[in-house]
């Protein structure tokens, strides 16, 4: 049996190489999304600066299960406790905060923040003196390499430094060797006793460095149980998460867009499989009636063709084995690049991947052939001989069963997407493959899809194709389970790149509006050096013309609601100005309050988490501090923009740099000109700060929104690749395989033009029949979505989006059957039928 499939292979080169593609490409990119999530969910990261400590002892970086955004401290009395701990040789503490050189009052920002540290955790880096000595006084520091050559200076000179929003000078008493690492900060070190002093009396990390000869393991054991659950113990690998704050909470973006993409991703390659594979089967009707004809069984047919599935199947993973790898580090190179992951996360792609992808591929290509070849192998031969003439028959009831289900489910997620889901970042994680089911389900119904509306067609196509429309109705009728071969793959494109194309525009959309509408300043000052003294806003509200000021943060924590913790952004505002630069309508209450302990939230929100006026409400900020401040204010609910206000000068301080980044500033009426002019001239004056108008914060967030827009597109653009692959194979194949039909119009009197223009008219045909099936699964995900977000049943975005997808379906349609048909007519028709 292996013989005899091995030579059915090398003579059948043409329809098994289409079928080994969509196998090796397929394999490809489930590897690739699988290598995305095992990065995801292992979340790992080389140590830098802490490369020289085995264990570190850093904050709990999570709450609850849930990551938090900004960096949680440790109590430096931590240090002596895990000196203590068994096989421990020294701990060493570190801290880290923005510290800026100035260069003539300009902040040498450049590409890399440059942080501050204490001169004690130098050891950890790939720090060591090249020039001069460490910090002994308080008004001393160490510089980087880099840093120093940048500034001009030397062992003995003068430096300023930003730090704390506030400029100050120091000596430098020396100066570092080159980093040891590309990635690693600009680093200014401080005396210890300093920079605890700057950091606020609190360390980030301790890093451990054992006896000699102890076993890193039993250390790190040991240092588990002297910390308990005050602290996280990191080893190998994860030990650079302690120079990351915040890195984890991307972890959750990382694993929903492998999930949710990954899932559909295996879908559409399971789809594109065994459509391939079963379109391959399909046109060797006539072979597997001979070999019943001469006496082979079914059983006989079912294991040659397993065994040619088996040969392609495993050909193709292990070929795709490190592509996939390579297609996952570079999906993974565009979530880094748009910033969606920081780039010193480690990229990993094990065994785990590998197998899922060999899996999908081997399951796909077994259902396929299970479900395609079972007719062959059972049907008698005469009858066999005889279907493989007429045409092959396409109903049955597991297929109809197996296409209601994923219907069902399509809707059921449509559904759930419109009435259960809230407007949230997991909203798309149903709303996306709702359109995947509903296309396989329209796909796998294709046949009778496609002769029912060529019916519908037949009057205008006749009317306006002449002789070239009379032979291709007449094609569709007979052989309307091949031009649903065709029909399908183009549903799949066209259906998910159509509502995965205006989701995103849909999401952008709301999102810049609802921005727009809520920033009322005119101007923002925005510092790009570590945040601003608390005096700076102060002497915003001094400038003549500016009726108000305000600090800006914005961080993202958890409210511990009686139902359970529920995430929320928070925003940090100063009161005498909020209601100038913040589109904040008071219901009750008032935001002049917003000192100290007080917090101010929607009305909708306050009835969610069951709290008024007066009441407390138990919150966790981003760096994990559980805080009950009390309600002072209620504002009209803004179902694009839910977030909870605080007291800019109570955020700050659990924020990772301690200080806020923006200061936005209201003109009086008439005050633009000289108001804009006085503001730039107090951005001059302070280091490392940029004057904007209003509208940049909403330019910010529409970044932020364009990070997973990247990442979105990429991988949709993956996605439709293999799509639009599938298209072409199958095309192309279902074209070879008629050349000897071409061959026989020809000799019957057709010229090479009535040929093409049948296939032209077969082509148009293909096209409004995907283009209507495909829109119709298109909008199980752009109807719901864009009630959920915009209110409306159209989406937003340009009906040019809509004309693309369409317009590049009908040229791979055109593309992939005239120009092998033209190809193949060159051949005269004598020869081509010979060839059949």
């Amino acid at each position: 049996m292996w013989r005899l499939a091995l030579r059915t292979l090398k003579f059948r080169r043409t329809s098994f190489v289409a079928t080994f593609l969509a196998m090796f490409l397929g394999a490809a990119i489930v590897i690739g999304c699988g290598g995305l999530m095992e990065t995801g969910v292992r979340m790992a990261a080389d140590p830098l600066r802490l490369d020289g400590a085995p264990v570190v002892v850093t904050g709990e970086q999570t709450y609850d299960g849930a990551a938090l955004t900004e960096r949680h401290r440790i109590d430096p009395a931590l240090v002596g406790e895990v000196a203590r701990a068994d096989g421990v040789g020294e701990a060493v503490g570190d801290v880290s905060f923005p510290a800026t050189v100035l260069k003539d009052g300009k902040a040498l920002t450049g590409e890399d923040a440059s942080y501050g540290h204490g001169w004690a955790s130098a050891r950890l880096a790939p720090y060591t003196l090249a020039a001069g000595g460490s910090p002994a006084a308080g008004g001393e520091v160490v510089l980087d390499a880099g840093l120093a050559e940048r500034a001009g200076v030397r062992p003995g000179s003068a430096v300023d430094v930003l730090v704390g929003g506030e400029t100050r000078r120091f000596t430098v008493s020396g100066v570092t060797g080159p980093r040891g690492g590309d990635d690693a900060d600009a680093a200014v070190f401080f005396s210890d006793e300093q920079a605890r002093t700057l950091a606020g009396g609190r360390i980030d990390s301790i890093g451990v460095l054992p006896k000699d000869g102890a076993d890193t393991a039993a250390v790190a054991d040991a240092v588990r149980s002297a910390v308990g659950d005050r602290a996280e113990v990191l080893t190998g690998e994860r030990r650079g998460l302690a120079e990351l704050p915040g890195t984890l909470s991307s972890q959750r973006t990382v694993v929903i867009l492998a999930a949710i993409f990954g899932s559909s991703v295996v879908l559409i390659v399971m789809f594109g499989v065994a459509s391939t594979l079963g379109l391959s089967l399909q046109q060797r009707t006539r072979e597997m009636a001979l070999l019943r004809a001469v006496g082979s069984t079914p059983r006989q047919l079912r294991r040659m063709i397993l065994t040619e599935t088996a040969v392609l199947s495993v050909g193709s993973v292990l070929l795709a084995l490190y592509p996939g790898y390579l297609l996952g580090k570079l999906l993974f190179r565009v979530l880094t690049s748009s910033g969606v992951v920081s780039s010193a996360i480690v990229y990993h792609a094990g065994w785990m991947p590998m197998a899922v992808g060999a899996v999908v591929t081997v399951l796909a290509a077994a259902g396929a052939t299970r479900f395609a070849g079972r007719r062959a192998a059972r049907t008698e031969p005469v009858a066999a001989l005889a279907e493989s003439a007429v045409g092959t028959r396409w109903f049955s009831v597991p297929r109809l069963l197996i296409a209601l289900f994923f219907l069902a489910n399509g809707i059921g997620l449509a559904f759930a997407t419109a009435t259960v889901m809230e407007d949230g970042p997991t909203l798309a994680s149903t709303a996306g493959p709702a359109s995947v089911l509903f296309c396989i389900g329209l796909a796998l119904l294709a046949p009778g899809i496609t002769k029912a509306m060529v019916a519908l067609l037949h009057l205008p196509v006749r009317a306006f194709s002449g002789i070239s429309g009379m032979l291709a109705l007449r094609n569709a009728k007979t052989a309307n389970v091949r031009m649903a071969g065709a029909v399908a793959p183009i549903v799949l494109l066209i259906g998910i790149a159509t509502g995965t194309l205006y989701m995103q525009a849909t999401e952008d959309d709301v999102s810049q509006r609802s921005y727009d509408r809520n920033i009322l300043a005119d101007y923002v000052l925005d510092s790009t050096a570590g945040g601003f003294a608390p005096d700076v806003v102060d002497r915003v509200r001094a400038i003549p013309g500016v009726a108000a000021a305000s600090e800006f943060v914005t961080s993202r924590g958890f409210v511990d609601a009686p139902d359970g913790r529920a995430d929320a952004e928070f925003r940090g505002v100063s009161a005498e100005g909020v209601r100038q630069s913040l589109d904040l309508r008071p219901v009750a209450g008032s935001l002049s309050g917003l000192h100290g302990d007080t917090v101010a939230l929607s009305d909708k929100k306050a009835e969610e988490y069951g709290v008024g006026i007066g009441d407390r409400l138990p919150l966790r900020l981003g760096d994990g501090t559980a805080v009950r401040p009390t309600v002072v204010a209620l504002y009209a609910d803004n179902p694009k923009q839910q977030y909870v206000t605080l007291p800019a000068a109570t955020l700050a301080p659990h924020t990772s740099d301690g200080l806020p980044h923006q200061i936005l500033a209201r003109s009086e009426p008439g005050g633009g000109a000289e108001v804009r002019e006085a503001l730039a001239g107090l951005a001059a004056s302070l280091p490392g700060t940029e004057l904007d108008d209003g509208d940049s914060l909403a330019g910010r967030n529409n970044q932020i929104q364009q990070i997973l827009v990247a990442a979105n597109y990429t991988i949709v653009a993956m996605i439709v690749g293999y799509a639009a692959i599938t298209v072409v194979n199958t095309l192309v194949a279902v074209t070879r395989k008629r050349r000897a039909e071409f061959g026989l119009q020809q000799l019957t009197g057709a010229t090479r033009r009535q040929v093409l223009g049948m296939l032209t008219v077969e082509g148009v045909l293909i096209g409004i029949i995907a283009t209507v099936l495909g829109t119709i699964a298109s909008a199980a995900t752009i109807v719901p979505y864009s009630m959920v977000k915009a209110d409306s049943y159209l989406p937003s975005g340009s009906p040019g989006i809509y004309l693309a997808v369409v317009g590049g379906s009908l040229v791979l349609v055109f593309g992939a059957t005239l120009l092998p048909s033209w190809r193949g007519m060159r051949t005269p028709a004598v020869d081509a039928v010979n060839a059949a």
